[in-house]
């Protein structure tokens, strides 16, 4: 986590030093050193210990002191000076979605803006001053007012792997104390919501060591706050604003209390309604024939005394699960393990982080069968797009390495950019020599709902397209990405025999659950790909399947559980597999 902690501190340095109008060069220094920190795979206080520290790319020696001072002191001097520059409440700004630090700088020296509370008043009570400021027009305010809408609707919620990894790193404390017998993660988390308000954590222990266990779960580390620590529940902030609660249950009604405290609060209706039918009474301490309490080794044996197959908890939502449980229709959903591949990463030939082999070793570590290479088009300049030259040679690279790597399958491909009217990056006849293209939109994601719609279909109607990457573009918490109707995007790419990408990475997960309900429903096929930057980055991929299970996916459904057999027969039924 401290990895984490100072690479938003250096990423805060570097926006405000962005605001305040220092050289370019300062600026980028510290990006660099935050996005280097966020992916290290190692524990930076084992670097620092090993005086490591510069030998990372990207960690100079000044950037290497001020490490050294987090960790010794919990803060970096420079930071807090940079701070004491500027309005207190002025870098908030900058969580408002489209708003950069020269934006944000210019609406606080030219218009006196220093917070998101006076950016709101000015677009209610006078917009004009907003006008006024350089590079500010009415289409850019309209769009400043949209990103408040969502920031709202957003609200404190972080995302699932962070929420994942607090819960985690809590658990650890719990089952470490005395009388703990099982414990785990319940409400949203256990479901698999792509974000989450509060941290529920449930243990199972008899009642003497209860007190114990609250106790050991309110001093753990990144408690900022404890809010109450009583004889069966804890509360507490976290670091960031996160609020967390254990609560501590006895043996008869663990069971019970996992069902009630992971929910949803609409599917726990439905449950207590089939108790009632029945004349008994179902809560968090268990299934009740008046004082008789039913014994209950786990949830599907609450579900089976109320007449249902076992409800996953991904599916928990009151969309249709209830019935289905009861009629024996519900779908047995794809699991990790039935993954055979990762058809989309990127490597040091654009913005990845590892080289080609890089990538295959780690694929095959994962006990991957084939995976696809899909670094970024031209367009892409930012991330050092390949234009057709560069590509050329890059993929030559990639089928050496394949015949360096026999017993995996590795496919030469790119992830092409989906430009506004739908036409890519790359001409048929370049595109034409590739194994596997994800096409992807990078821009124009404001655009109106049917306008996108048609913009991906032209794209998925593409011969040489295999794959409509991150189809929505959206970011969470930050972008809404485009509003397109993903039933006729997926009775388009059924049609052509185009996947439908679930982006795995926590940020992304695109398409979202009921997106991916959709999809399957319209029978178009999914490929779960982790988008993956390093090699650590494959490690995300079980956020693409919990967000497939949320939307109902079996299987079949999925592109990469196929045998590499299988892919090469579904490759070529668009064209002639392989090449080269």
């Amino acid at each position: 986590m401290k990895n984490q902690r100072i690479a938003d501190l250096f990423s805060a340095m570097a926006d405000l030093l962005e605001i305040l109008g220092e050289s370019p060069f300062r600026v980028n220094s510290y990006r660099k050193a935050a996005r280097v920190l966020e992916e290290l795979a190692e524990d930076i206080e084992a670097v620092a210990a090993a005086d490591r520290l510069t030998e990372i790319e990207g960690i100079g020696d000044s950037t290497a002191e001020k490490i050294r001072q987090y960790l010794a002191e919990g803060r970096i001097e420079q930071y807090d000076k940079l701070k004491a520059q500027v309005p207190p409440d002025l870098p908030g700004l900058l969580d408002v979605p489209g708003l950069g630090p020269k934006t944000v700088a210019k609406l606080w020296k030219q218009a006196s803006i220093t917070s998101v509370a006076e950016l709101r008043e000015a677009l209610d009570k006078s917009p004009d001053r907003l006008l006024a400021v350089e590079g500010l027009g009415q289409k850019k305010l309209d769009q400043i007012r949209q990103s408040l809408a969502f920031q709202a609707e957003a609200g404190g919620r972080i995302r699932l792997n962070t929420a994942r990894e607090l819960a985690e790193r809590l658990l650890a404390d719990v089952r470490r104390a005395p009388g703990a017998q099982r414990a785990t993660f319940a409400g949203s988390l256990r479901r698999g919501k792509e974000t989450i308000g509060d941290i529920d954590l449930l243990c199972q222990a008899d009642a003497k060591h209860a007190a114990g266990i609250i106790q050991r779960f309110a001093a753990s580390e990144g408690v900022e706050r404890v809010l109450a620590s009583g004889g069966t529940k804890g509360s507490v902030v976290l670091a960031g604003g996160v609020q967390a609660d254990l609560r501590v249950v006895e043996p008869p009604s663990y069971s019970a209390a996992l069902m009630y405290f992971t929910g949803s609060k609409e599917h726990n209706i439905r449950l207590r309604e089939l108790a009632v039918q029945k004349g008994w009474k179902l809560n968090e301490y268990g299934l009740f024939d008046g004082e008789k309490r039913f014994q209950a080794d786990d949830e599907a044996d609450l579900y089976t005394r109320l007449g249902l197959a076992y409800v996953p908890p991904e599916l928990r939502e009151d969309r249709g699960e209830v019935e289905a449980a009861r009629d024996a229709a519900l779908p047995e959903l794809l699991e990790a393990g039935d993954l055979r591949g990762d058809l989309h990463m990127h490597t040091t030939a654009s913005d990845g982080h590892n080289t080609i082999d890089e990538m295959i070793d780690a694929c095959r570590a994962k006990g991957y069968q084939y995976l696809a290479i899909c670094d970024h088009s031209k367009s892409q300049v930012q991330a050092r797009g390949l234009d057709e030259k560069r590509l050329a040679v890059h993929v030559e690279a990639i089928r050496k390495a394949a015949r360096r790597h026999k017993d995996i399958l590795v496919l030469a491909g790119v992830e092409v950019d989906i430009f506004k009217d739908g036409s890519l990056d790359f001409s048929d006849d370049v595109l034409a020599g590739l194994d596997f293209v994800t096409a992807s939109a990078h821009s124009a994601l404001a655009m109106s709902g049917p306008e996108a719609t048609k913009r991906l279909i032209r794209a998925a109607e593409h011969p040489c397209v295999h794959c409509i990457g991150h189809p929505t573009g959206r970011m969470i918490n930050s972008r809404p990405g485009m509003e397109i109707d993903v039933a006729e995007l997926a009775r388009a790419a059924a049609a052509n025999g185009v996947a439908l990408e679930i982006n795995a990475h926590p940020v992304r997960l695109d398409l979202r659950d009921v997106h991916v309900r959709a999809a399957v429903e319209a029978g178009a096929k999914l490929v779960i790909n982790t988008d993956a930057h390093s090699t650590d980055q494959l490690d995300l991929m079980g956020y693409g399947v919990t967000t497939a299970r949320r939307g109902w996916a079996r299987k079949g459904d999925v592109l990469n559980t196929l045998t590499p057999a299988q892919l090469r027969k579904w490759l070529g039924a668009k064209r002639k597999f392989p090449r080269g």
